[in-house]
């Protein structure tokens, strides 16, 4: 077999084998994130929680996923993904139906701040184990196909959750059972995981002798050459100057992206109101959206991977999404529906960018520090999940309306696509490295 048809063989091997499990993991974890903007619809009323409240409940997650993401990436270089995959799932299982029970204020921050905790590093885990088993030409692709779980949890999530405020089972509410039901497949996928990941490509049993053979010398030559121009350390990466930089970047897209996140389903309810639009259609109109942004994710991913680049890419689909935001909440008096085509192509650019991004780190670091860098930045930008939503819960108390939100979330989003285009120097050297790769790969397959 020769080269060419030896690595598309490998590839699609591992594809089908890594890809559709990670992305259903992730597609729960990001549900039982984000299923409290639908709790909210109930839980806010039945608790008597303002909107001050509830954003500082939605975002203290990431409070206790910023102090444990950096440590919990240590710890799984050492034990390995497998079994820090599996603990993380279980864990936030049980931690996720504890929610259904909380009363008071105190309750519903410390049963968040304890979930983010848990879940801390699980994303950073993921795409650190992936970057293990794909060329470095191939990982914008691998990172987006698990990555559609982000969207995708948000598509089957709206109906579904929706769908499950209406449950009125034991005495318990819907927002109750929409906790405790949606908590339950992460038990068992991370049992699951246990036994169905390897740690190594030399571990794993689903590839051939020549398979396996040209997967290990593949990535172990890039990794090589990406050391020629920088080797670090776990502890070395974290204060490199490209990781901190995309650190910052990171934090300003998701103070825009989850602020508009977490209070989509209530800035939904409030337009749809004006068209008589029930809880359930709503549910399937938020579906619809996130669907569409889909779409727009492996359209990106692909794009970004034939043109190996990654930062205008980012910085497009980031610019986009917050003009976009901006002219919704402009529009949303006068036309309602035109309101949600642009909350569209915000949740779109939103998405987009998130595959070009995060291909960019594995690309000029390898091994623990590539998944030390891949810690931080993650645990410093998701603060801006914390930021986000309690301020635009604030703004929104004070003002009675979500229009200067939207404002100051777009600014953020431009501000994050301006500090990624024009600060972050990693990109240019790792694509010399990555073509530098490609060549030989050719020059060998001849």
């Amino acid at each position: 077999m020769d080269q060419l048809a030896l690595e598309r063989s490998t590839t699609r091997k591992v594809t089908l084998r890594l890809i559709p499990f990670l992305f259903l993991c992730f597609i729960i974890a990001i549900l039982d994130r984000v299923n409290i903007g639908f709790a909210a619809l109930q839980m806010n009323e039945d608790l008597g929680f303002s909107n001050a409240v509830f954003g500082l409940g939605a975002g203290i997650f990431f409070i206790g996923y910023f102090l444990l993401e950096v440590p919990g990436s240590a710890m799984m270089t050492k034990i390995g993904a497998r079994k820090w995959i599996s603990r993380i799932m279980v864990t936030w299982a049980v931690i996720a139906i504890l929610m259904a029970f909380v009363k008071e204020p105190w309750q519903f921050y410390t049963a968040r701040f304890l979930l983010g905790v848990a879940e801390a590093s699980f994303y950073p885990c993921m795409v650190y184990y992936l970057s293990g088993f794909y060329q470095t030409k191939h990982h914008a692709k691998a990172i987006a196909g698990f990555m559609l779980a982000i969207p995708g949890a948000n598509a089957l999530g709206s109906p579904l959750s929706t769908f499950l405020l209406g449950i009125d089972w034991l005495g318990m509410a819907g927002w109750q059972w929409l906790f405790i039901l949606e908590a339950i497949p992460a038990l068992i996928l991370g049992v699951i995981a246990f036994f169905y990941l390897d740690d190594k490509i030399e571990d794993v049993k689903w590839l051939n002798r020549d398979e396996k053979k040209w997967l290990i010398d593949i990535t172990t030559k890039e990794r090589l050459e990406k050391e020629e121009v920088k080797h670090y350390t776990f502890a070395q990466a974290l204060k490199d100057r490209d990781v901190l930089i995309l650190s910052i970047g990171y934090f300003c897209w998701m103070v825009g992206y989850y602020g508009i996140n977490m209070f989509l389903p209530t800035i939904s309810q409030g337009l749809s109101q004006t068209t008589s639009l029930s809880t359930q259609g709503m549910g399937w109109l938020l579906g619809l959206m996130y669907a569409c942004a889909m779409v727009v994710m492996i359209l990106v991913g692909n794009h970004s991977d034939k043109k190996n680049e990654r930062r205008l890419h980012v910085a497009a689909c980031l610019t986009v999404s917050a003009i976009a935001m901006i002219v919704s909440s402009y529009v949303a008096d006068s036309n309602v529906v035109l309101a949600f085509v642009f909350l569209t192509i915000a949740l779109c650019g939103a998405f987009g960018a998130y595959s070009p991004f995060w291909a960019i780190p594995p690309s000029f670091l390898t091994g623990a520090a590539a998944g030390g860098a891949i810690a931080l930045i993650n645990s410093i930008g998701n603060l801006g999940g914390f930021f986000g939503p309690y301020i635009v819960g604030y703004i929104k108390d004070v003002t009675g309306s979500f229009n200067t939100s939207m404002i100051f979330l777009g600014i953020s989003m431009i501000l994050a696509s301006l500090i990624i285009v024009f600060l972050v120097k990693q990109s240019g050297k790792a694509l010399k490295v990555e073509n530098s790769s490609e060549k030989s790969g050719l020059e060998k397959s001849s």
